[in-house]
Formats: structure tokens, sequence, C-alpha cells
């Protein structure tokens, strides 16, 4: 089975059936991260494909300086916060990964609304700030990696989400109930 650097140079070279395999196996950890970022699966397809689209375009540019799955999460990354930068994410009812797959109906309102919360928490984050905690805890990717994508250095992404995770405790700190 070929790694993703040798299926990009096959791509480079005109190997379309390449790129379907790439896209199959990242097809849906691209779409996560995107969904994750905007809060809206359907603006998350759309900058899901552009991402591949990207990819493809640039194959015959494409150099192996580390791994494929840096390079496509640099360019979702970057297509993420264009994506910011032009507009608000819209929330719908849809929940992306639902933990179990057979909640009760109490368990899958409270994790809408706790879902919600973390979106509504990781949206007010700066942008910076909102990808490195995507890259990090949702795609598992070590500071190094998250350095590659976002182009820092190892100590800024380490200094983005200590600052990423103060915010998040502050604003998802338990809702406490008013006494008497």
């Amino acid at each position: 089975m070929a790694d993703d650097d040798q299926l990009m140079q096959r791509v480079a070279a005109g190997d379309l059936g390449a790129f379907d395999e790439l896209v199959r196996r990242h097809q849906h950890s691209v779409w996560a991260v995107a969904c994750r970022f905007t809060g809206d699966p359907v603006e998350a397809e759309d900058l899901a494909q552009d991402t591949f689209l990207r990819i493809l375009t640039a194959a015959d540019r494409y150099q192996s300086r580390g791994s494929f799955r840096s390079y496509l999460f640099t360019v979702l990354n970057r297509l993420c916060l264009d994506w910011a930068g032009k507009k608000r994410p819209v929330y719908g009812d849809a929940v992306p990964d639902p933990c179990d797959p057979s909640p009760t109906p109490i368990d899958r309102a409270v994790a809408r609304s706790n879902q919600r919360r973390v979106q509504l928490a990781l949206d007010d984050l700066p942008e910076n700030q909102r990808s490195a905690i995507i890259l990090r805890y949702y795609e598992n990717m070590s500071y190094c990696e998250i350095a590659r994508v976002m182009k820092l250095s190892e100590k800024s992404v380490e200094r983005l989400l200590a600052r990423a995770r103060d915010r998040l405790k502050k604003t998802l700190r338990p809702e406490r109930p008013s006494g008497p």
C-alpha cells in the first residue's frame, strides 16, 4: 500500500485514482476539522471540497518536506481562516460525530447542549487559537505538526494553546445555580 507522499507523486503524474485514495483516507478528518471550526456541516463540506481541489491543482508543485497530513491541514487551516474573515457561523440542529451510537433522547439533548456550548466557546476564540485547539484536541496533532500547519514555532503553538485553554476554562466553567 502506497503512503500519502507516494500517492501525491502519482497524482502529480496525472493518476486520479491516487487522488481518490487520498480523498478516501482523509475526507472525514478534513470535514470534521472544518465542521468544528465553522460549526456548520454545509460550510464544512464546501471547505473540505475546496481543500482537496487545491491539493489536486497544486499536485505538480507538492514537495514532501514533512508529512502529507501536515500539508493537507495547512491548506485547510488557511481556507478556514479565510472563511472566518468573510463569514460568521450559522448554527443548525445537526450534530456531527455523536459520541455514543445509541444515546437516549436525554443524552442526545444534553450532548447537543454541551456541543453547542463548546462550539460557541470555540467561536469566541481568536482564529489562530481556535485552529490550534482543533488541530491538537480533535485531530491529535503534535505541537510540531501544528507548528508546520500554522507556520509557527513550537513554542508559539504551546503559548497559543495555553491561552486558548485558559479562555475555554473561563468560558466553559460550569454554571452555578443561584442560591437563596
